[in-house]
């Protein structure tokens, strides 16, 4: 039996053993390279696959498979803890997922130490704390205290404590490259990234943001992060912010729309519905399919559908708003950027205002890092 892939491909799993993490961009074909590893050195031992639990509901893992003539095990991360007592199998554990000290670090440590594994990721880690679950199962740091007794330092004179720095990092990365094959490769797609810059009520924001006042309750703010959801919700439901969106659906009849917050999804559903749009979802409301057709809207809530899916029925995204994840932005960016995509060109449009919430969220996602609204409030 022979399963085809690329040659950036076969170069990475040329490189791969196990306890490795197989890193690709989003849409590279780390699911492919995963299953050749698993048919070529762990097969016919049982295989498990952990995933996002909307790639699991929609089957991707055995479109895969089928050409293997192979069948695993697929569930969620949310289950990871259910697999605990398995023994002498092979897991493939599909988006990074180990963060932090919580149940599913917990699961996997125990799991790694009666079975073969390995890790596809797009991001496997923003800093180097997100690598310790990874260290601790290769036998690198006993736990996570060894790990930040040799290589942290931390800062108390802060309200809540933090990492302040850390030590031995030419250590870390050679551990981090020991266990890490990348699969690079010339993409055949041409990115195209728009700015569109889009108007707000200043004034209304102004009285969130200097006055600390619910423009919408008429009572003072009581928190930070009430302070940085109303300044955010002034400039993403200014009625103008619809209006561009409309002006790219003549231009771009089938578009996916990333979004944030529940009157986001409200005003969008209202633009299906005036423009007689066939109009579907994936948020915390609703899991429907991507539409068929020659237009359509696909209205995607980061934290509920922003990775393990994939479209090639468009060449277009629009950020309506945007995450305060740079991680979530790339993978939900990657849903149309596929190897089997038949687009050359690729459209993405990011809604931004030039308000001071919105220049700083920009600010850390281009600086690759998180928005954090504590610290944009100097507090």
């Amino acid at each position: 039996m022979i399963v085809s892939i690329f040659k950036h491909q076969q170069d990475a799993l040329e490189k791969l053993q196990n306890g490795m993490i197989l890193v690709g961009g989003v849409g590279s074909g780390k699911s492919r390279v995963g299953l050749h590893y698993y048919y070529s050195h762990e097969y016919p031992k049982n295989l498990y696959i952990i995933t996002t639990a909307k790639k699991r509901d929609k089957k991707e893992w055995e479109e895969e498979m089928r050409p293997f003539g192979i069948t695993a095990k697929i569930d969620s991360w949310n289950n990871l803890k259910k697999y605990i007592n398995v023994e002498e199998a092979f897991f493939l554990l599909d988006e990074q997922r180990l963060v932090g000290n919580g149940t599913w670090t917990r699961s996997f440590l125990k799991i790694v130490k009666k079975n073969n594994w390995i890790l596809l990721s797009a991001t496997p880690g923003d800093q180097w704390k997100d690598y310790i679950p990874v260290f601790i199962a290769n036998g690198f740091f006993k736990n996570r205290t060894e790990f930040f007794e040799q290589h942290v330092l931390m800062d108390y004179r802060s309200k809540y404590p933090k990492i302040r720095q850390y030590m031995g990092v030419g250590k870390l990365v050679r551990l981090r490259d020991s266990i890490t094959v990348h699969m690079r490769y010339q993409k055949k797609t041409i990115i195209h990234d728009y700015d569109i810059m889009v108007p707000f009520d200043q004034d209304l924001f102004d009285t969130a943001f200097y006055k600390r006042w619910h423009p919408y309750e008429n009572r003072p703010i009581q928190d930070i992060q009430e302070c940085c959801y109303l300044m955010r919700r002034v400039v993403n439901s200014d009625p103008r912010r619809i209006g561009y969106l409309k002006m790219l659906m003549e231009k771009h009849p089938r578009i996916i729309v990333f979004y944030s917050f529940n009157y986001e999804r409200e005003l969008l559903l209202e633009l299906g519905n005036e423009t007689n749009t066939t109009t579907a979802e994936w948020s915390g409301h609703r899991h429907q399919e991507i539409p068929n057709g020659s237009s359509w809207l696909y209205l995607v809530q980061y934290s509920a559908g922003g990775e393990g899916w994939n479209c090639i029925d468009t060449d277009t995204i629009v950020f309506y708003s945007q995450s305060y994840s740079y991680r979530s932005m790339i993978q939900a960016a990657g849903r149309i950027d596929r190897l089997n995509t038949p687009f050359t060109d690729l459209h993405y449009y990011y809604f931004r205002s030039k308000s001071a919430i919105d220049i700083a969220i920009q600010k850390a996602l281009r600086n690759k890092k998180n928005f954090n609204e504590s610290r944009f409030l100097h507090i």
